[in-house]
């Protein structure tokens, strides 16, 4: 199609192949909740990631067999997609995954990024944003700056306990200059040589 706009992109390869790594891609995102890749595979499978999600919030016999042609291992996902996965994304509009840039994995310098879904164990943005209010607290500063009020709200805004979750996670992580605490093991181990 001569001057057409590309709707997506083919990521040199045939329709067959893409459709194939994307498949592989989504199948290891759901199974896993965080890969890495080049970025252009992490954009294109967001963008079937995200149906998928919707697909699964509508949790109807249609959007099961939908989902059931999309995953590679698909009596092992689809439960945690139309179960855990539904009840965490019921109340959020949009915006199940998020992308972000790190730097070259690879020896031919691609761009690299993970691929991540949101308000999960494996959040990026949310253990950075703990950490981050942690260290300002050790520091004696009671005021978050900007952008750390923003990332704050993002996130806990559709995260289950949201606030509580956050406070947990920064008690976790312990106030003496952003170090993380010791494990138990090494009080209890002292207390048995006793």
């Amino acid at each position: 199609m001569a001057g057409g706009a590309t709707k997506y992109r083919h990521l040199s390869r045939k329709s067959s192949h893409r459709q194939a790594l994307l498949r592989n891609l989504v199948t290891s995102l759901f199974k896993h909740e965080s890969i890495t890749t080049t970025w252009p595979k992490a954009k294109e499978a967001q963008r079937l990631a995200e149906k998928l999600i919707t697909l699964g919030k509508k949790n109807t016999e249609a959007s099961r067999r939908s989902a059931l042609s999309v995953f590679y291992t698909p009596h092992d996902i689809l439960p945690k997609l139309f179960g855990s996965l539904r009840e965490r994304y019921a109340e959020r509009p949009g915006g199940y995954t998020r992308v972000l840039r790190v730097e070259p994995k690879k020896d031919d310098q691609a761009p690299s990024a993970i691929l991540e879904l949101v308000d999960g164990p494996k959040d990026v943005r949310f253990a950075m944003t703990a950490r981050t209010v942690a260290r300002q607290r050790s520091q004696g500063l009671e005021t978050l700056n900007e952008l750390t009020t923003l990332n704050v709200r993002k996130v806990t805004r559709y995260r289950k306990d949201g606030v509580e979750e956050l406070e947990k996670e920064i008690n976790r992580l312990g106030l003496d200059g952003g170090k993380e605490e010791k494990p138990a093991k090494t009080s209890e181990s002292s207390e048995s040589k006793q």
